[in-house]
């Protein structure tokens, strides 16, 4: 099992190049499954997720493939599509979901397994389910699956008016995709507002889908009877970009995050700034233009020059739960005490204890964190306990004096392409190790 060894302690200089969004391009895969036409993305990110998903669609039939150097992959579901999501493929990837709308709504019948992923709280799919039967379907969960189907007579979904009892971006992002081939009209009430979704809805509306108001909490959709393949780059990752920001502000250095869109991560942003980093903002404020028209440049003293920041993560535009962790490490160095709500997942903490491990100072009382920042933390092992928990312990041994090795790093792998190669590229002493 591959471990990430850290020598901390060195400031971080230089440029790094930001992948396309996870997040962004698992449903726009998916998206695939709604046109018998090739569909080409580029800018998709070299990740295990990436890979789990790929090895769903062609299990179901799609033809893949991948070319050119800038993360290309073409999809063809053309073929025959045996519309069904297993169990072996489904469990450890909660994404897999996504393929629920889209095969419903061109093919009338999904059967795709209860899903998996980080272990970091409840995230059901009831919502999924109330939405997709709104719309007509019908659907049973019998034995770990969700098998949906049309009523018999009917050939297409019907257009729906949606409301989540919460705001849920896997959500939105199935009603999305089905409800671009559904008879009539479909409105979403209380969407998510992620820049994935948006990218999601302006790849369909390449592929003829009638669609506006995404970005927004009300989407409108009017569906067609048939869409086309098209080529779409997918959005920059504003997590992995996120990230590289807490990791040159807590260490200290300057950096310049090149293909990276400051206004996907303004509450973040705006907490740097007010820690005492400097950050200027390349490309214009609403992100059109192409990805490698952005940058964002980062300099900071690092450590106890920084000033520790309070914040409660919310849906965007809020602060990110996926930044949560990333920026308590940096709470962790700098000066002052700062405390973290976390609103979203119930169990989205367990990096604390493996900060303590590193010296760090917190407390946990329910859903909020208090951190007191201290002098210097110290190397030490770690276990990464999901994702961005792993990008969290990362930050952390690169500012801790001596060796910190970070044990079950395939959490990493899930969402980070080649992160330590692009660490070591800007002076990070790190390397991937085997035990």
């Amino acid at each position: 099992m591959d471990k990430l060894l850290i020598r901390g302690g060195r400031p971080l200089r230089g440029e790094v190049v930001i992948s396309g969004a996870k997040n962004a391009a698992l449903p726009e895969m998916c998206a695939a499954l709604l046109t018998e036409e090739p569909v080409v993305l580029t800018n998709v990110p070299r990740l295990q997720d990436v890979r789990t998903m790929r090895k769903l669609l062609d299990n179901m039939g799609c033809v893949t493939d991948t070319h050119g150097e800038r993360g290309g992959m073409t999809f063809n579901a053309g073929g025959t599509i045996n519309p069904e999501a297993p169990y072996e493929l489904v469990k450890t990837m909660r994404a897999s979901v996504l393929a629920l709308g889209p095969l419903l709504a061109r093919f009338g019948q999904a059967k795709v397994s209860l899903p998996g992923g980080c272990a970091i709280g409840s995230r059901p799919v009831d919502q999924h389910i109330k939405g997709l039967q709104a719309m007509g379907a019908e659907i049973d969960v019998e034995h770990g699956y969700m098998l949906a189907r049309l009523p018999e007579g009917r050939t297409r979904l019907k257009g729906a008016r949606i409301t989540t009892d919460m705001v849920t971006v896997t959500g939105t992002e199935n009603f999305l995709m089905a409800a671009t081939l559904a008879e009539g009209e479909t409105v979403l009430e209380n969407a998510a507002q992620e820049p994935e979704i948006t990218d999601l809805a302006e790849m369909l509306i390449k592929m003829g889908a009638r669609i506006e108001g995404h970005g927004t909490s009300r989407i409108r959709i009017v569906g067609v009877e048939r869409l086309h393949g098209c080529t779409h780059e997918v959005v920059a990752d504003r997590i992995e970009a996120g990230t590289f920001l807490c990791a040159v502000a807590a260490t200290g250095g300057e950096a310049t995050l090149r293909n990276a869109c400051a206004h996907h991560l303004d509450a973040v942003i705006e907490k740097l700034r007010d820690a005492g980093a400097e950050i200027e903002a390349l490309g214009g404020p609403d992100c059109e233009g192409g990805a490698k028209a952005h940058a964002i440049t980062i300099r900071s003293l690092g450590g106890r020059a920084l000033k520790a920041q309070s914040f409660r993560t919310s849906e965007y535009p809020g602060f990110p739960t996926d930044m949560q962790a990333q920026f308590m490490t940096l709470n962790c160095v700098a000066a002052g005490s700062s405390m973290v709500s976390e609103t979203i997942f119930e169990n989205r903490f367990m990096h604390v204890n493996e900060l303590t491990r590193l010296g760090a100072a917190i407390h946990v009382d329910g859903r909020s964190a208090m951190i007191d920042g201290v002098q210097n933390l110290s190397g030490a092992s770690v276990m990464a306990t999901d994702l961005r928990a792993s990008a969290s312990l990362v930050i952390a041994g690169l500012v801790a004096e001596g060796e910190t090795m970070i044990d079950r790093i395939y959490h990493l792998d899930r969402g980070y392409d080649q992160m330590e190669e692009k660490l070591r590229l800007i002076g990070a002493d790190i390397q991937r190790v085997q035990s």
